[in-house]
C-alpha cells in the first residue's frame, strides 16, 4: 500500500464522514422537530420505546443523537430512566439501516440499460439535484433536502474512495495477518470498541468495515467480534454528553454500555459455546458489504429481544453504577437542556414547562406579597425574597436559552412561540419585583405602626383581592394557552384603573377630613402604583399571547378588537368585575 493509496484512505474516511453527517443534519432538520415531539410524547412503555426509538434512530442516521436526546428527557424529568432504556434500545437497533445504505455502494450494473441505473449513476443524479436544491432554491426546506442529498453523495463517494485505496491490501499477506488477529473474540471487541469510540460514530466504524471487504480479508470471524467491539464503543459519546447532569440522566446514559456490554456477552456465550459443538461453516465465510450489513442488524436485533425482558434490571445495575446525589433539589429550569438546543421543537416545548413554572411562581409571590398587608408574618416576607430570587433564577437561564434557541432555524410558528415567551419574562419578571415593593409597604407600615382608616383597610383589601384574581386568571390563561380566559384580563385592567383613582380620590378626600396623614398618603400611593403596575403587565401578557396567536404585525390589535366587535363583551365582563369588586 503506498503513500497515494494511505492519502486517497484518509481522504474517502473524511469524505465518509462529513457525508455522513451533512446527511444526518439535513435529515434532523427535515423530520427532527416531529420525531423529537412524538417520542418525548409516545415513549410510554418499554415496547413503544423500542420501536419509536429504532424508527426515530433510522430517520436521523445516528443512535448517539437519539440517546443523548433521551438522556436530556430524563434529566429534565421528561422521561423516566425504564422509557429511556426502552429508546436506547431501539436506537441500537435503528443504528444498522445505515450499514444497508452503505452497502449500496457496491452495486454494480455491467453494461447497457442498466448501467443507467447504477450506484454511480444514481450518486450523480441525486450530487446533481442535491446542488440544485443548495444554491439555486431559496426555501430552507429545499437547501435541507439539498443537504440531505449531497450528503448522500458524499457519503458513497467517500465509500468508493476508501473501498478503492484498500483494495490492493487483499494481496498484503501483513494486512492479512493482522486481520486473523481479531479473529480473537476479545482482541476485535477492543479494537472495534476503541475505533468506535475515537470516530464517536458506530455507522461510520460499520462503513470503514464494509469498505475493507473488498479486500476480500474480511470473513466472520473477525467481523463478529468487531460488531460487537463497535456496539460497545457507540456508547462512549452518550456517557459523555451526561457529564454535569443528574443521577438518574447517568443513569439511563450507562445503561447504553451496560445494554451493550451484557448483550455482546450474552451473544458471545451462545455463539462461540454453540460453535464449539457444530463447528458453524459460515465462520471462515468471506463477508461483502451487504453480509456485514446483514450481520450487523441481525446481531443487535437478537441482542435487544433478549435483553428487552430485563429492563427493570439494567436499570438496578445502572443505580449501582451510579449513586444518586445526597442534595437533590432542583428547579424546573433544570428542564433547559442545552443537549435540545439542536432540536427547537423539544427546546421551545421546554421554554413553555419552565416558564409556566415560572408564572405559578409569580402569581403565589403577588398573592403572599398581597396577604403581608392583611396580616403581616415575617417568614412570609422573607419567604417573598426567596421566591423573588427563584423567579430572577428562572429569568436569567430563560433569557439566555431564549437566545440560543432564536439562533437556530426556526418556522414561523416556533418563532412566534419564542416571541411570546420572551415577552412574557419579562412581564412576569417585572411582577415578582412588584411583589417586593408590596411586601416592604406591608413591613414598612408595621414597623413604622401606621394604621390606615377602616375605609383605607376595606378598599385595600378590595383591590388585593381583585388583584389576586386578575393574577390568577392571567397566569391560568398562559399555562393552559387559554385565548379566551386571556380576553378576560382587559377589563380586570380596566377595573383596576378605574379602582386605584377611586381610592386616590377617596384617600385625598379623608386627609381633608383628618381621617388621615400624608405619611400615610406615601404609603398608601406606593402601594397603589405597585398594584396598577402589576395590573398592566398582566395586561401585557394577555395581549401578547392574543396577537401571537391571531399572528398580528399590528401593535395592540386585541385592545382594537375589543373596542370595537368585542366592545359588547369587554363592556359586559367591565360591568360584572365593578359589581363584584366595589369601592
Amino acid at each position: 500500500m503506498t503513500i497515494t493509496d494511505v492519502l486517497a484512505l484518509l481522504s474517502g474516511v473524511a469524505l465518509f464522514l462529513f457525508g455522513m453527517t451533512l446527511m444526518g443534519e439535513g435529515l434532523k432538520k427535515v423530520a427532527g422537530s416531529s420525531l423529537e415531539l412524538i417520542l418525548y410524547k409516545l415513549a410510554g412503555s418499554p415496547l413503544k420505546g423500542i420501536l419509536l426509538g429504532a424508527g426515530v434512530t433510522a430517520v436521523i442516521q445516528s443512535s448517539s443523537a437519539t440517546s443523548v436526546m433521551v438522556v436530556g428527557f430524563v434529566n429534565s424529568g421528561m422521561m423516566k430512566i425504564k422509557q429511556a432504556i426502552g429508546v436506547i434500545m431501539g436506537a441500537i437497533i435503528g443504528t444498522s439501516i445505515t450499514g444497508w445504505i452503505i452497502s449500496l455502494s457496491s452495486v454494480e450494473a455491467s453494461s447497457g440499460i442498466l448501467e443507467l441505473v447504477s450506484t454511480d449513476s444514481i450518486t450523480a443524479i441525486i450530487a446533481v439535484v442535491g446542488i440544485y436544491l443548495r444554491m439555486f432554491t431559496k426555501h430552507s426546506k429545499n437547501h435541507n433536502l439539498g443537504d440531505i442529498l449531497l450528503g448522500f453523495a458524499v457519503l458513497m463517494f467517500g465509500m468508493k474512495t476508501m473501498s478503492n485505496s484498500v483494495s490492493g491490501l487483499r494481496e498484503s499477506e501483513m494486512f492479512i495477518n493482522l486481520l486473523t488477529t481479531f479473529t480473537n473474540p476479545l482482541v476485535g471487541i477492543l479494537v472495534g470498541a476503541l475505533f468506535t469510540a475515537v470516530i464517536q460514530s458506530a455507522s461510520a466504524a460499520v462503513g470503514i468495515l464494509q469498505a475493507l471487504s473488498v479486500t476480500g480479508a474480511i470473513t466472520f470471524a473477525n467481523a463478529f467480534p468487531m460488531l460487537m467491539g463497535i456496539a460497545i464503543g457507540a456508547s462512549v459519546p452518550v456517557i459523555v454528553s451526561s457529564l454535569g447532569a443528574n443521577a438518574d440522566a447517568k443513569k439511563s446514559a450507562w445503561s447504553y454500555l451496560i445494554i451493550d456490554v451484557a448483550g455482546c456477552v450474552v451473544l458471545s456465550v451462545l455463539f462461540y459455546g454453540i460453535n464449539l459443538f457444530v463447528n458453524f461453516w459460515f465462520v471462515e465465510s468471506v463477508l461483502n458489504t451487504f453480509n456485514i450489513a446483514l450481520l450487523n442488524t441481525i446481531m443487535r436485533v437478537i441482542m435487544i429481544v433478549l435483553l428487552a425482558p430485563f429492563i427493570n434490571f439494567i436499570e438496578k445495575i445502572a443505580s449501582l453504577l451510579v449513586h444518586d446525589e445526597v442534595d437533590d433539589e432542583r428547579y424546573d429550569e433544570d428542564k433547559l437542556e442545552e443537549r435540545f438546543l439542536q432540536h427547537p421543537a423539544i427546546a421551545i416545548e421546554q421554554i413553555r414547562i419552565v416558564i409556566n413554572q415560572m408564572a405559578e411562581i409569580t402569581r403565589n409571590n403577588i398573592s403572599r406579597a398581597c396577604q403581608l398587608l392583611v396580616n403581616y408574618d415575617e417568614k412570609q416576607y422573607q419567604k417573598v425574597y426567596t421566591k423573588e430570587d427563584i423567579v430572577d433564577q428562572y429569568a436569567d437561564k430563560l433569557g439566555t436559552y431564549i437566545v440560543k434557541v432564536t439562533r437556530q432555524e426556526l418556522d414561523k410558528k416556533q418563532n412566534r412561540a419564542v416571541s411570546k415567551y420572551l415577552q412574557a419574562l419579562a412581564d412576569f419578571e417585572r411582577i415578582s419585583d412588584h411583589a417586593i415593593n408590596i411586601a416592604d409597604t406591608a413591613k414598612e407600615r408595621v414597623e413604622n405602626k401606621v394604621q390606615f382608616s377602616s375605609e383605607g383597610k376595606k378598599e385595600i383589601e378590595t383591590i388585593i383581592v381583585a388583584i389576586q384574581d386578575m393574577m390568577t386568571v392571567t397566569a391560568q390563561a398562559f399555562i393552559d394557552e387559554d385565548n379566551d380566559l386571556a380576553y378576560t384580563v382587559g377589563p380586570f385592567e380596566e377595573l383596576i384603573d378605574d379602582i386605584v383613582a377611586k381610592m386616590k380620590q377617596n384617600h385625598i378626600d379623608r386627609i381633608r377630613e383628618g381621617k388621615c396623614t400624608l405619611e400615610h398618603g406615601i404609603l398608601f400611593n406606593d402601594l397603589l402604583t405597585d398594584l396598577e403596575r402589576v395590573a398592566d403587565h398582566c395586561d401585557n401578557i394577555a395581549i401578547e399571547m392574543i396577537e401571537t396567536e391571531e399572528d398580528s404585525l399590528e401593535a395592540h390589535r386585541y385592545e382594537i378588537e375589543m373596542k370595537s366587535n368585542r366592545k359588547e363583551d369587554f363592556d359586559r365582563l367591565l360591568k360584572q368585575y365593578q359589581e363584584t369588586y366595589k369601592i
